[in-house]
């Protein structure tokens, strides 16, 4: 057999000159760009299309050591691998990523286009010797519209962008970065502002990003010659993958040459402090983001020195403490007020704490434990509305029992029960049960029931309490006559 030539990319074929022939080869690259029916990467890593790259990674590192070939024997475990890889390289890559989700399979199969141009069959790029089949077609946001001038390299580079030696701008952005902070209750209420310090890349102030120290220059990665890419042969199929030594990008920087004060990354860690303004009404474990405060991108380690760099965001989740007297419903505070038995039973007035201080309301004769009642408007701030809208403060209440009760105030109840003809409740004082001839039951009774026609204000006990009050006035008065009678006798 042949040796094969080592891979090259081939220079773009305008529409009036003849296809180049080249060497028949069996070649499979982890992008599956011969393959006539690209799967979903997704699918085959087992990840939704909402996950992170961390999950990305995780899934493949996993499925990545299941079916490597030097640890699984079975005969199908090498093209699953290589499924595997493709499927990573897609979804590890921003850009590829963007445009498998925006075009689908048809973004990395060479054979979506309109057909394979002459010698297809035998080897050639499928769009060789048409002089870009998109010609015509602006798609400014590649970098260039595609003319006539423009090969399959440059359309398939653009579809699923390869890594190599870039020309033009390159887009960066640095990562997010997520802190978090603990505000108490009345701060998610009132609104707060919390002062965080983070440690966020920043660009190196003393190469200014480049990288590199004064008078030197990037060279070509001699471990990919410039192509980004490193190939193994494996029989009859060449695998290729991501250059490890430049990352892709197809240029290194000498150690020599590297920027001393960042290593050649063109970043360094700098102490921050930032404001964080939270507005009231903020909910625990919501996230606010702060645009352009995150990490900035190693803009030493690019593909080209033309770059435009954009920092990553900060995000800033907020826990709001428990509060030991309200509790939240969305916009709504909860408040359990405790009444007495006697103010649940007659109705009254209570005092309960609000978001501005305390307030009183009317309790209801009859109040039992469970009822609510609503105060409008007096709740949180509702985000995102205007006018100041607010929730509401419902107050729920509890009635307080009694453990322990005086003889008096037993005596009380139980004929608070008589008189509202309670046949079950317990009696021990025996109130209305005492003898005729015990003159102290008599008298302790007789003070009760006339406590308890004072508190009902009973007619029958205002009209006794009336003549006992005349009675008293007359027995006055015959004292007065006696004594100024003696007085005058003498």
């Amino acid at each position: 057999m042949a040796s094969r030539p080592a891979p090259s990319r081939p220079a773009p074929v305008s529409r009036a000159a003849a296809p180049v022939p080249r060497q028949k080869q069996a070649f499979f690259h982890t992008t599956n760009r011969l393959m006539a029916t690209p799967k979903d990467p997704y699918a085959i890593l087992g990840v939704p299309r909402t996950a992170t790259q961390a999950e990305i990674k995780k899934a493949y590192y996993g499925l990545a050591k299941k079916y490597h070939p030097d640890t699984n024997k079975d005969p199908g475990a090498k093209d699953k691998f290589a499924e595997i890889q493709s499927a990573y390289e897609i979804l590890s890559d921003p850009e590829k990523r963007k445009q498998f989700d925006q075009f689908g399979p048809a973004a990395f199969d060479p054979s979506a286009g309109p057909g394979p141009g002459p010698g297809g069959a035998g080897g050639e790029h499928p769009f060789s010797g048409f002089g870009g089949p998109f010609s015509g077609f602006g798609f400014g946001g590649f970098g260039r519209g595609f003319g006539a001038d423009m090969g399959f390299e440059d359309v398939f580079t653009a579809f699923t962008g390869r890594r190599g030696p870039m020309r033009g701008t390159q887009f960066m952005r640095g990562d997010d970065i997520e802190v978090q902070v603990t505000i108490s209750f009345m701060e998610a209420a009132k609104g707060t502002t919390k002062t965080i310090n983070i440690m966020p890349l920043v660009s190196c102030h003393t190469c200014s990003g480049s990288g590199l120290r004064p008078g030197t220059k990037r060279t070509t990665c001699r471990a990919c010659g410039g192509t980004g890419e490193r190939f193994v042969d494996a029989g009859p199929i060449s695998f290729g993958s991501t250059c490890g030594s430049c990352n892709g990008t197809g240029f290194s920087v000498p150690r020599s040459s590297e920027c001393r004060t960042c290593g050649g990354d063109g970043v360094v860690r700098e102490r921050k402090s930032i404001t964080v303004d939270i507005p009231a009404g903020v909910e625990d474990n919501m996230r606010l983001s702060i645009n352009g405060e995150g990490d900035y991108p190693a803009t030493g380690r690019a593909a080209t020195e033309d770059v435009h760099a954009t920092p990553g965001n900060l995000h800033v989740r907020v826990r709001v403490a428990r509060d030991n007297t309200f509790s939240r419903q969305g916009a709504d505070i909860l408040y359990t007020a405790t009444i007495p038995l006697t103010t649940a039973i007659l109705g009254g007035e209570v005092t309960i704490p609000t978001l501005d201080g305390e307030a009183r309301v009317r309790v209801p004769g009859g109040t039992n434990t469970g009822d609510k009642m609503t105060l409008a408007g007096m709740g949180m701030p509702k985000l995102g509305t205007r006018l100041g809208r607010h929730g509401d403060l419902r107050v729920e209440f509890r009635v307080a029992m009694p453990k322990y009760l005086s003889s008096n105030a037993r005596a009380l109840v139980e004929m608070l029960a008589d008189e509202m003809g309670d046949k079950t409740a317990k009696r021990i004082m025996g109130i209305g049960k005492s003898s005729g001839d015990d003159a102290e039951s008599h008298k302790h009774e007789g003070f009760l029931k006339s406590l308890w026609h004072n508190l009902t204000n009973h007619p029958a006990h205002q009209q006794k309490a009336e003549g006992a009050e005349e009675s008293k006035e007359g027995s006055a008065k015959k004292d007065d006559d006696k004594q100024s009678g003696s007085g005058t006798g003498l």
